[in-house]
Formats: structure tokens, sequence, C-alpha cells
């Protein structure tokens, strides 16, 4: 029994270490996005080959990708171990790799201002309780200035060079693929990746730096296309609408507006779990899709994250759309195709409970927040009993927070929102990461996996546990509380 139990533990550690390190590298990435976008915007409007060239602004573009986005990425890793003075440690030590290279050294600012931070962090704590009254802030300050500055000449000297090198390394080995057109088996790993919740490690984790320098050099790339491809979603959700059934046939427009318009690729997860088979459609619709974007010579001018295809036409460069369409096109249709095979030919208690996928879909995704079963206190608490914490005229602002902020946590806001406006109460509702709860939240809901780590986070207000952020009795019984 002992042994059983270990071998079924290992895969599930695995899974949850890679998942914590895809949430650290998505986590330096995901809050930066905008900044992202607005460097892609501009390079594809004023370049020599953009929509309306101009001289006098493009010179924004080399700037803004070799100073701005890697000192955010640095300025948020350090952020993410140690608050404001890691911040602020982690882009002194981005400044050194910056300087270190000739390329955009996203990866080195991925690398050294989480690490810079960490070693602040054993140094404060190092000295926690020790400084004389009236010294701290000399102490913090140049505690700061020369761990920092050490760290910068480090970086500068040695860890610049090294990732320049690993990313020319990278580089070299995704120009290899696309020689020899390869680049499309990359899907086998990416697509049962995105299920798995694994996406963000290599999507914004490797993928993005990589595309942000080959974008640099080309003006667009084909990289910030083999994750973010709505097609093969698409097509499975298509698949339901037509031969799906039960409450999966009813829910699907629904999902194929949140998924194709919204770009919340979560939405389709459950119905691929609902019917494992469905994997090999996804796969086989993202090799496809990056087959003709390969074929066409297509790439985005910069991330399209959502994965919406209102992103992808906002960072299609000039005279690429047939070739962004025509990868999507084909994606969805062979993803559909051969997912509608797999419903027609699978037992029907296989395609009906899209409740019990959802939940599934819940424990996996959370399955690298909590190791414990400290997620079973969270779900104990019901409604009714956190009802007692706060009376009406004290509840102001409601927050529903993810892991990432942007994708279920947004969602369910705007379900709760609606359901607030039609019932005319007055509530504020908003959406952010368990990170970035606002200190002025009066209630908080959260999956039942991250309601201990939102209690942690801020633990004056007043705690809800959900199941399911897109449908859920919780919603209209608060609604019916804050009415009165």
């Amino acid at each position: 029994m002992a042994t059983s139990t270990v071998n079924e533990n290992q895969p599930r550690g695995l899974r949850v270490g890679v998942q914590k390190f895809g949430r650290l590298l998505s986590g330096m990435i995901m809050p930066n996005i905008g900044a992202f976008i607005a460097w892609g915007l501009i390079t594809a409007l004023f370049i020599p080959t953009g929509w309306i060239p101009n001289e006098y602004l493009a010179v924004l573009v080399g700037p803004a990708i070799t100073y701005l986005l890697p000192l955010l990425i640095g300025y948020t890793g350090g952020e993410m171990i140690h608050g404001k003075r890691g911040a602020v440690i982690g882009s002194i030590a981005t400044i050194g790799v910056i300087v270190g290279s000739s390329i955009p050294m996203f990866l080195g600012a991925m690398l050294v201002g989480p690490l810079s931070a960490w070693i602040l962090k054993q140094f404060d704590k190092a000295v926690e309780g020790k400084i004389r009254a009236g010294f701290e802030m000399l102490v913090n300050n140049f505690s700061i200035g020369i761990i920092g500055g050490l760290i910068m000449l480090g970086t500068y000297s040695g860890i610049g060079p090294a990732v320049q090198a690993l990313t020319s390394l990278l580089s070299g080995g995704v120009q290899f693929l696309v020689n020899a057109n390869l680049l499309p088996l990359v899907n086998i790993i990416i697509e049962p990746a995105k299920v798995l919740f694994l996406n963000n490690a290599i999507n914004h984790g490797i993928l993005s730096p990589i595309a942000v320098e080959e974008s640099v050099r080309a003006g667009q790339s084909i990289l910030y296309m083999l994750e973010s491809n709505p097609g093969p979603g698409l097509g499975v959700l298509l698949a339901y609408m037509l031969v799906g059934r039960g409450a999966a046939k009813q829910s699907a427009p629904g999902a194929v507006v949140i998924h194709f318009l919204g770009g919340i690729h979560e939405i389709y997860f459950p119905y691929i779990l609902m019917n494992p088979r469905l994997i090999l459609a996804v796969i086989a619709g993202g090799v496809s899709g990056t087959f003709v974007f390969q074929l066409l010579g297509a790439g985005l001018t910069g991330p399209a994250s959502p994965g919406s295809i209102i992103a992808y036409a906002l960072v299609t460069p000039k005279g690429g759309y047939a070739a962004m369409i025509a990868g999507v096109v084909v994606a969805a249709v062979v993803s559909f195709l051969l997912s509608v095979f797999f419903l027609k030919t699978s037992k029907k208690q296989e395609n009906d409970n899209i409740e019990e996928a959802s939940a599934k879909l819940k424990d996996m995704k959370q399955a690298g927040v909590s190791d414990s079963t400290a997620a079973a206190t969270g779900a104990a608490e019901s409604v009714e009993e956190a009802a007692q914490q706060l009376k009406r005229e004290e509840v102001r602002k409601i927050v529903f927070a993810c892991d990432a902020g942007m994708g279920s946590s947004a969602m369910g806001a705007s379900v709760l929102r609606k359901k607030m406006q039609q019932a005319d109460v007055n509530v504020t509702v908003v959406n952010s990461a368990i990170s970035e709860i606002p200190v002025d939240a009066d209630i908080v809901i959260t999956q039942k996996t991250l309601t201990d780590r939102a209690k942690s986070k801020i633990p004056a207000a007043e705690h809800i546990s959900i199941e399911n952020f897109l449908k859920s009795p919780e919603y209209d019984k608060l609604v019916d509380r804050l009415k009165g």
C-alpha cells in the first residue's frame, strides 16, 4: 500500500512543482502584458514596414524593449519575493543584465529580479530586531544600495553575457525548428499543457521572451501564436454545440463567446476533461494551425493576451491578416472535425456532467497552490455562516480573486456584477490576483482551494468559498442578502 501511495504522489508532486514554477514565471509577465501590448502596437504602427511609418515616433520602439519591459519584469519579480524593497533591488539588478548584453534581457530580468530580492530578504531576516532605534532608515536604504550595487556589478559582468548566450542558443533552436518545418510539433506539448495549466510557464516563461527578440529582428514572431491560437478550443466548443448532449451542449454557445471573443481559454478546458480523447483534437488543431502560420509567414508584433481573435487582430502586422485568419480557421476546422468524431463515438455519460468536469478542472488548477488539506477548511464555510460577519450596509466592495487575477475571477466578477445591477444593489464588484487583493475589500470570493491564501492576505475581510466561478448558488444568496 505504501509503495502505491508514493507512486501516485510522484506525478502529482512533479506537476505541482512545475505549476509553481510556471506561476513564478507568468507572475512576472502577466501584470505587465499591457506594456508589451503598447510596445507591440507602436511597433506595428510606426516602424518602416508598419501601418503608418513614422521615423520620429518609431524611436520609441528600441528604448521600450531594451529598458522599459525588462525593468518592469525585474521590478515585478522582485516585488513577488520581497515586496517594494524586493522590487527596487530587482530593478537595480536588471539594469546590470540590460547593460551587460546587446539583446533584450527578458530572460535575464526573470532570473535576477527574484534572485536579488531573495538575497535582500535573507539579509533583512538576519538583521531583524538587531538595528538600533533611529538607524532603521539608514540601514534599510544603504542595505539596498550596497547589496544592489554589488549584484548589479555581478549581473553586468557575468549574468548578462551568460543569459545572452542562452537566449541565442534558444533562438537558434527555434530557428532550426522553423527551417526544418518542425515548429508545428511544439503544439504536441503545448495543447496538453494548457489543460494542465502549465501554459503560462511555456508561453510567458519561454516563448514570449524569445518572440520579443525575434520580433525586434523581423518585425513579427510566429512564437506569439503557438499557445494563444483560439482555433483549437473553438473547434471543440463548436462540436459540443452541434453533437454534444445535456448541459454541455446548452452551455457551449456562451463558452464560444467567452473563449473566442473574450480570449479566456480556461472556459473550454472542462469540455475536454469530460471526454479526454478530445485532447487529440486540440493537438491536431494546434499542429495544423501552426503549420499554416509557418507556411504563409504569419506572425504577431506583440503578445496576444488574452488569446482572443480581437487581440490577434490588434497585433497583426500590415499585410498579415490573411495568414493569421487562415491559421486560426484551419486549426478550428481540424479540431472541430475530430471533436465531432470523438463525441459521436463516445458513451453518453462521458458528455453530460460538465459540473463534475469543472470541479475536476479547479482541483487540477489549484494543485500547485496548496499541498495540504487546508482547502477543506475554506470549503466548510457556508454562505449563511459568512453572512453573520458583515451587515449589508457594511459591504461596499466585493473582490473576486484567483491565481492570476484575469481569467476565472474576471468571469465570476462579471456574472455577479450583472446580478447586482439587476437587483439594484449598489456594491462595487472587481477582480484581482490573490497577491493583489485590495485592502478595502469587504467580501472576498475565491475558489475553495484558494480561500486560505486569501484569508492570510486580508484576514479582516469576509471570505466566501465557491466551486464554479461561472455558475454558483452563492451568488443569488449573496444578492438576496445585500438586498435585505
